[in-house]
């Protein structure tokens, strides 16, 4: 039997993101019903992943202990839900080093596909960026736009194909499956 894998994008999908970036537990709020949603999925067998690009790292803005903190700050508050994410890539990189995993390229997304041994054509990745867009499609998987987050302005850039899902956010799309 085929594995259900969805990968999530973390910042402006599950929390609510900054252009200033989240830089501590204290930082990291969850969007309303996402930690919900999260739970739900994982009720109705699907593996979670999350691939977020954190440059916030690489720009010294925070340390791996920080982002250790805000993923379990994320993990606790699911467990009073049922909720946890199976596992988390993330690229500390800053858009400059040209490296493979930051998200407009696909490597996380393509770890994690390996991982979990799923045809990337069975994946779906939900984010708000056009660069979880162009990750997904370079990746083969399916995409779902939220528009929490950076969505709405992504949105508005006409950028993306007109037959995309597009949902108000990632309870929403849950909500529909």
């Amino acid at each position: 039997m085929q594995k259900k894998l969805i990968i999530l994008d973390r910042d402006g999908v599950i929390n609510h993101d900054s252009d200033h970036y989240i830089k501590s537990p204290q930082e990291w709020i969850p969007i309303e019903g996402s930690l919900e949603a999260i739970s739900q999925l994982n009720k109705a067998g699907y593996t979670l992943a999350i691939a977020t690009n954190q440059s916030g790292i690489g720009r010294g803005y925070y340390d791996l202990a920080t982002l250790d903190a805000m993923h379990f700050k994320m993990n606790n508050l699911l467990i009073p839900f049922g909720g946890h994410i199976d596992h988390i890539e993330f690229c500390p990189h800053t858009p400059d080093a040209n490296c493979e995993c930051r998200k407009p390229k696909s490597g996380m997304l393509d770890k994690i596909a390996r991982k979990y041994a799923v045809n990337p054509q069975n994946i779906v990745m939900v984010g708000d960026t056009m660069g979880d867009y162009q990750a997904a499609n370079k990746a083969g998987m399916s995409f779902v736009l939220v528009k929490t987050g950076k969505g709405t302005r992504t949105l508005a850039t006409g950028k993306l194909p007109q037959m995309l899902s597009i949902y108000e956010n990632l309870a929403a799309y849950v909500s529909d499956l």
